[in-house]
């Protein structure tokens, strides 16, 4: 089953998938580094993506808290939840817009094309 994937351009900053899926699991695991961690990336490179998608916005998406006895560990601001809430909105509208043509794209796969090598664009 084909599935669609949403990147929205601001000038030169982006906001995609890989963005909206770590705030949610900045939001799941209360941690940037378990958040990264969970997606196979580094905490180092976690940290850039929010700040990145900080920058974008031009206010802090994720609200970092200091470690102490039990360490330190993150959630979403309010911004962060709306970023989340309003991207996911927009990637199921943008899904329900297009099913038709994603439908007609794919009854015209092959079944065997992508175990013979072939790829098609």
């Amino acid at each position: 089953m084909a599935t669609i994937s949403l990147r929205i351009d601001f000038g030169d900053k982006r906001l995609g998938p890989g963005k909206v899926e770590l705030l949610e699991r900045i939001a799941k695991y209360g941690s940037i580094a378990a958040a990264g961690r969970s997606m196979g990336m580094s905490y180092k490179r976690a940290w850039l993506l929010i700040d990145e998608t900080d920058r974008i916005f031009g206010q802090p998406t994720v609200e970092r808290q200091q470690g102490g006895k039990s360490g330190g560990g993150a959630r979403l601001s309010p911004l962060g939840e709306t970023i989340v809430r309003e991207y996911r909105q927009a990637e199921k509208r943008a899904a329900e817009a297009i099913a038709a043509q994603v439908f007609a794209l794919e009854r015209n796969i092959i079944a065997d094309a992508s175990s013979n090598g072939e790829q098609r664009n």
